[in-house]
């Protein structure tokens, strides 16, 4: 069975959970590799990290763990890990790389194709065993589907597009040599500062996502969104709209401009369903809308509609949720 590799994206050492680990993004990607053949991990890394995520990634199907530890691929930017995956699609000629579509895994995916002379696909929600990828395009307006045709295909995978499912291989460590050129030390990382997060989920990551709208009317109203979304275990979003209004930081903002989410359950309050707003969550599987406008647009896209009040509407529903615990 052909290779694939899968770069293994993980979460930063000291985020409370005792050290790195790997993100469900990786594991996504291994699932989603699986269609093209057997996935292969390649983590890079500072010395002792692939110890502490070899299950995991064996768990969801790597075969083989490419382990490329050294202080200097951990010491600069992400040159390092475009040059390592580099060097194992010289060697090894795999049928295609999938990498997580964060920011940092594009950026990886660019410098990868420059270097390989490969076509690559972003942002993809589906691979076909024959390599098809399925994009959104256009704001969402469009479904596309794409084919690399030159060099070794490459593909970043939006999160929340694949449900993770186990399938256990043998997760065979393999070591690496790394050797960086010049070109990939041009930006060092001098400190690492881990952003402190909350008990709730990842926003890009959650499979439950409750969103805020200019609806809200303010940012202490934003305690019954986020009283909701504790009740589901979800992560909290926010409108552009709620965002320039000053009602929930930017880092939180679903769309166009801000981050895009596909979880399974989106529920959107207060959201009236402008264009920008919609590309970033209309991929979610189930949409539930609450507005007192009949005529907002977001009722277009959702699969369920509350025509009401918010303020009554929300606490009804997190008070009747908590209940059922």
């Amino acid at each position: 069975m052909a290779e694939v590799l899968v770069l293994a994206e993980l979460n930063p050492a000291g985020n409370g959970s005792g050290g790195a680990g790997v993100r469900k993004t990786t594991l996504e990607a291994l699932t989603a590799a699986r269609a093209l053949g057997e996935p292969s991990a390649v983590v890079v890394a500072a010395p002792g990290t692939a110890a502490g995520v070899k299950d995991a990634l064996a768990e969801y199907g790597a075969a083989i763990v490419y382990v490329a530890e050294s202080d200097d691929v951990d010491g600069f930017l992400v040159a390092p890990k475009a040059e390592v995956l580099a060097q194992l699609v010289n060697e090894k000629s795999p049928a295609a790389v999938v990498i997580p579509s964060s920011p940092e895994g594009k950026e990886v995916a660019a410098r990868l194709a420059v270097k390989t002379g490969s076509g690559f696909l972003t942002d993809v929600t589906e691979i076909a065993a024959d390599g098809t990828a399925t994009q959104v395009a256009f704001a969402g307006q469009t479904i596309v589907h794409s084919k690399v045709t030159t060099g070794t295909p490459i593909y970043t995978l939006r999160g929340n597009s694949v449900t993770p499912e186990p399938a256990p291989a043998a997760g065979a460590e393999q070591p690496v040599s790394v050797t960086l050129s010049d070109q990939a030390r041009q930006a060092r990382v001098v400190d690492r500062v881990v952003e402190q997060k909350s008990s709730r989920p990842e926003l890009t990551e959650a499979s439950i996502v409750v969103s805020g709208g200019r609806g809200v009317a303010s940012a202490e109203n934003f305690s019954i969104i986020e009283a909701l979304a504790d009740s589901l275990g979800a992560a909290v979003g926010a409108s552009r709209a709620a965002v320039d209004s000053g009602f929930y930081p930017h880092s939180f903002q679903v769309g166009q401009t801000g981050k895009t989410v596909s979880p399974q359950l989106y529920i959107a309050v207060g959201i009236s369903g402008a264009i920008q707003h919609r590309a970033g969550m209309q991929t979610s599987k189930t949409i539930v809308a609450i507005n007192k406008d009949p005529e907002a647009p977001i009722f277009e896209l959702a699969d369920f509609g509350v025509i009401g009040d918010l303020n009554t509407v929300v606490p009804a529903a997190t008070e009747q949720i908590t209940a059922r615990k």
